[in-house]
């Protein structure tokens, strides 16, 4: 159904489409390069040299090195999976700025509209980034975090992949991911002219994309927060579930998986 609706998108010119292709790739390849950075430069640490769960709260330095972490993180993660719904923005854009009824109503060219519309975007993932650090300052607090940053509490892992593995069941998990998988229906019903439109159209489809995406980012607190391989699998599976055809029952199918782990974290508490 998605891929009628991109069918019939407007059409944007080969050299315009490869130049954003082409930035987002550089934006997105910077940050993957610092995530590939972060975790080189942790192997290199010695274990005395690793963070003490038990040592207390965190400083303000080390928030806000956290939190440029985790933005950084999401933007690497979440760059590819927004590059359809950019594409057809963009041509949209054009079109639009085109049109002689509406084009007075368009101050800035489509170029830039677009990358207006990536700043809202990643405004939204970065407000969860800042929701990310607070839950991990709580976790750290609690002292339920290693060094590693990995939960260990079972019955707190557990319960995550669960909740995870649920949501990935529900109408609002399958709203946000229809919502981000059509990227047509959403410019031709939501459509907004100027700096101003294009900025609120694109925090919009970030909130869509956060509904859509935030359980899956919370599992980095059972397989680690900078546990680079488990990061490059879970930016495939919110690809995978926004652009294969079959990305709604991928959804439901890796739920499942998750429940199970999940449940085999919990069942032997239980039984104990």
């Amino acid at each position: 159904m998605s891929g009628q609706l991109d069918a019939r998108a407007p059409h944007l010119p080969g050299l315009q489409r490869a130049g954003l292709l082409i930035s987002i790739g550089l934006l997105a390849s910077l940050a993957w390069t610092y995530l590939f950075y972060l975790d080189w430069n942790m192997s290199q640490m010695n274990a005395a040299d690793m963070p003490d769960p038990a040592t207390g709260l965190w400083g303000v330095r080390e928030l806000l090195l956290l939190f440029a972490m985790w933005v950084v993180m999401m933007a690497a993660m979440m760059l590819p999976s927004v590059v359809p719904m950019l594409l057809a923005f963009a041509a949209m854009s054009r079109k639009m700025a085109a049109n002689p009824v509406v084009q007075n109503h368009i101050a800035i060219q489509p170029w830039y509209r677009s990358w207006i519309f990536l700043s809202g975007y990643l405004t939204v993932w970065t407000g969860f980034s800042l929701l990310a650090v607070l839950a991990q300052w709580g976790l750290h607090a609690a002292t339920v975090l290693s060094e590693m940053m990995v939960t260990t509490s079972s019955l707190l892992g557990g319960g995550i992949l669960m909740v995870a593995g649920i949501y990935q069941w529900t109408p609002l998990k399958q709203t946000c991911l229809s919502h981000c998988r059509s990227p047509l229906a959403y410019l031709l019903t939501e459509w907004r002219s100027g700096a101003g439109g294009a900025f609120r159209m694109g925090f919009t489809h970030g909130a869509y994309c956060t509904g859509c995406c935030w359980m899956l980012m919370a599992l980095l607190f059972v397989v680690g927060v900078m546990n680079l391989w488990w990061i490059i699998a879970l930016s495939l599976l919110v690809l995978a579930e926004k652009v294969l055809n079959k990305g709604l029952w991928l959804a439901r199918i890796s739920g499942l998986m998750m429940m199970v782990w999940g449940g085999s974290m919990l069942l032997p508490l239980l039984t104990a």
